[in-house]
C-alpha cells in the first residue's frame, strides 16, 4: 500500500456559493469521507481556513523569522486535502475524482516519499 496526498486546491477571490449549495457540499465530502474510512484506505484529512490566516516560519543563521500570509504568492492556494492509503496510483485517482465531485474543487495527487530504511 502507497499512501497518496489528495489535496483541494482553491482560487482566492472566487465568490463563495450559496449558502445551500456550501452545504450540499459538506454532506457529500461527508459521505465521501465515510466511503474511504469504510473501505479501510482513510489516513488523515482536513479542510483548511483561508491562506490569507497562515503564517510562515522561516529558521535560518539562529533565527526565527515570521511572516503573515501564505507562502506561495498565488491566487491558487491548498483548502484542504485527505490522505489515503491505497494499493496503487489508480486507486487514488478513482478517489480524487470522487473527492473533486463532492468538494467541487480540483484535487492533485502526489504520493509521499517511501521512508528510508
Amino acid at each position: 500500500m502507497t499512501q497518496y496526498l489528495l489535496s483541494v486546491h482553491m482560487v482566492e477571490g472566487t465568490p463563495m456559493p450559496p449558502e445551500a449549495e456550501i452545504q450540499r457540499m459538506y454532506k457529500q465530502v461527508d459521505e465521501f469521507n465515510k466511503k474511504v474510512q469504510d473501505q479501510g484506505s482513510w489516513v488523515f484529512a482536513g479542510g483548511l481556513h483561508p491562506a490569507d490566516t497562515a503564517t510562515v516560519v522561516r529558521a535560518q543563521n539562529g533565527e526565527v523569522l515570521t511572516s503573515d500570509g501564505p507562502f506561495a504568492e498565488s491566487k491558487e492556494q491548498l483548502g484542504g486535502f485527505w490522505i489515503v492509503d491505497v494499493p496503487d496510483l489508480d486507486a487514488a485517482l478513482a478517489l480524487a475524482a470522487e473527492g473533486s465531485a463532492a468538494c467541487g474543487g480540483p484535487v492533485e495527487v502526489r504520493p509521499f516519499q517511501d521512508n528510508p530504511s
